[in-house]
C-alpha cells in the first residue's frame, strides 16, 4: 500500500486536513474508506470536479475503498460555499436527471470489483428523503450550536451581503449528517473536497465526534489556480464539462493543449498519474524546448483519454492534425470534424455559390474581401488542405466534406471553416 499522503504532498493539492499525523497513522493500519460528494448543480461534472475526483481515485488506487456520493438532496437545496448570492432551486425532475448523468461519470474514474477496495456509489437523497423534519431537528440539528454555524466562512461572508435563506443555512447540517450516514452505513473514516468546502466537512467531523464519540478526518484540495489570472475550467464559452455533448472532446483536448508554460508541470500532477521522473522530464522539455510544447501535448492526451477513452482521443488528435494539414481531412467523422471547426472562425452559410475569397472574409481568417485575393495571390490561401492560386475560385458540393464543410486555412497556423445550414 503506497503512501498517499506523500504522493498528495508531492503533487501539491492538499489544502488542509484535521490532523495529518493522525490521518496518516489511520491510513497506515490498513485500508480506509474514504467518500467525496458532487452536488447536481448542472447536467455535468466540470474540469474543477475533476481535481477533487482524482484524489479519490489516488486513494483507491493506494489501496483504500471509495465512496462517490451524488447529492440528490443536497442539490435540491444549494450550497453557498464560494457564492455571494443566492441559487436558483431546480426542480426535482431536473435534479433526478442531473444525477443520473453525473452517476455515470464518476462511475467511469473508480473500479467497482468484489475486493476490499471496491468502489461504492451512492445519493444522499437515499436516506435524507426518509427523515421527517421533525426528526431531522431532534436527531441532527440539536447537535449544531448557532454560534458555530454563524461562524462559517460560507454563512459569515453572506451575512455581511444580500444574506442567507435558512435553505442554504441548513446546507452544512444536511452536508455533515451525510458523513454520519456514511460513518454508520460504510465504516467511511474520511471526507474529502475542494477547499471551499472546508467548513462543511468539519461540520460533519464534530457531528460524528459529537453522536458516535468518534475522530474521524478531513482532507481538502487546493483551489485551481491559473497563471495568467484568468479562472482555470473556464473559456470565452463557458465551462469546461465532463460531458462531450456540451464541451467536445475536440474543445476539451484543446483547453488542455493550450495550457501555460507556466502551469502545465503543476497541471500534470494535479490532473495525470505520471510518475515523479516522466513529469520531471516533462519540466525540462518545457524549460529547454518549449516550442515543442511536449508537456501540454503528455497533459492533454492523459486527461482526454481520462474523461473520453483512448478511442476518442485518436480521433481528436487526427482532426487537430487534419486541420493544419498534417493528415486526411476526409478520413475524419462528421461530429469531430464539426467539433473541431466550432473552435475556429466559421461562416454558415445556407448553400454554395460564393467564391473562395468571399468565404475568408466571411469566416472572420481574413478582414476583407481585398485581404483574401492578396493572401491567394501570394500562395496562402487553402481549401480542405489544397492551395487555391485562383482568386475567382468559387467551390463546388465536390469540395464539400460529410457533404457540408468546407475547410479553410491561411498560411500555416490560423484555420477557419464553412458550413451548409439549412434555413
Amino acid at each position: 500500500m503506497t503512501d498517499i499522503l506523500d504522493e498528495l504532498e508531492w503533487r501539491d493539492v492538499i489544502a488542509q486536513t484535521t490532523d495529518a499525523d493522525a490521518l496518516r497513522k489511520a491510513l497506515a493500519e490498513g485500508p480506509i474508506t474514504v467518500y467525496a460528494g458532487f452536488d447536481p448543480t448542472a447536467p455535468s461534472l466540470h474540469a474543477g470536479n475533476l481535481a477533487t475526483l482524482l484524489i479519490l481515485t489516488r486513494f483507491q488506487r493506494a489501496g483504500h475503498r471509495p465512496i462517490g456520493l451524488v447529492g440528490g438532496a443536497t442539490g435540491l437545496i444549494g450550497d453557498p460555499s464560494g457564492r455571494s448570492t443566492e441559487r436558483s432551486l431546480n426542480s426535482s425532475e431536473v435534479v433526478a436527471d442531473w444525477v443520473s448523468r453525473i452517476r455515470v461519470q464518476v462511475e467511469k474514474f473508480l473500479s467497482f470489483d468484489e475486493g476490499p477496495t471496491g468502489a461504492t456509489l451512492v445519493s444522499n437523497l437515499d436516506w435524507t428523503a426518509q427523515m421527517s423534519a421533525i426528526d431531522f431537528l431532534r436527531d441532527v440539528g440539536k447537535h449544531f450550536p448557532i454560534n458555530r454555524m454563524l461562524a462559517r466562512e460560507s454563512v459569515s461572508a453572506r451575512l455581511g451581503g444580500d444574506g442567507l435563506s435558512y435553505t442554504e443555512f441548513s446546507y452544512q447540517i444536511l452536508q455533515a449528517n451525510d458523513y454520519l450516514e456514511l460513518y454508520r452505513r460504510h465504516g467511511c473514516t474520511l471526507q474529502l473536497g475542494g477547499s471551499d468546502q472546508w467548513g462543511n466537512i468539519t461540520a460533519g467531523v464534530d457531528l460524528i465526534r459529537r453522536v458516535e464519540s468518534v475522530h474521524v478526518h478531513a482532507l481538502t484540495g487546493k483551489l485551481i489556480t491559473k497563471a495568467d489570472g484568468t479562472k482555470f475550467g473556464k473559456t470565452a464559452g463557458g465551462a469546461i464539462w465532463l460531458d462531450p455533448a456540451l464541451t467536445s472532446p475536440y474543445a476539451f483536448y484543446q483547453y488542455w493543449l493550450n495550457a501555460d508554460d507556466r502551469d502545465v508541470v503543476r497541471f500534470l500532477k494535479v490532473f495525470t498519474f505520471r510518475t515523479r521522473d516522466e513529469i520531471a522530464e516533462l519540466e525540462k522539455a518545457v524549460a529547454d524546448r518549449p516550442a515543442a510544447r511536449e508537456a501540454q501535448r503528455a497533459l492533454a492526451e492523459d486527461v482526454t483519454t481520462l474523461v473520453h477513452g483512448s478511442e476518442e482521443l485518436e480521433r481528436v488528435v487526427a482532426a487537430s492534425r487534419a486541420l493544419f494539414g498534417h493528415g486526411s481531412l476526409q478520413d475524419l467523422d462528421a461530429r469531430t470534424l464539426g467539433s473541431a471547426l466550432a473552435e475556429v472562425p466559421r461562416a454558415e452559410i445556407p448553400a454554395l455559390g460564393a467564391p473562395f475569397v468571399d468565404l475568408l472574409a466571411q469566416s472572420g481568417l481574413v478582414q476583407s474581401k481585398s485581404e483574401a485575393r492578396r493572401v491567394v495571390k501570394e500562395g496562402g490561401a487553402y481549401l480542405n488542405n489544397a492551395k487555391v492560386a485562383d482568386d475567382t475560385y468559387v467551390p463546388s458540393a465536390e469540395d464539400l466534406i460529410h457533404g457540408r464543410f468546407l475547410v479553410l486555412r491561411r498560411g500555416k497556423r490560423s484555420v477557419g471553416g464553412v458550413e451548409i445550414v439549412e434555413a
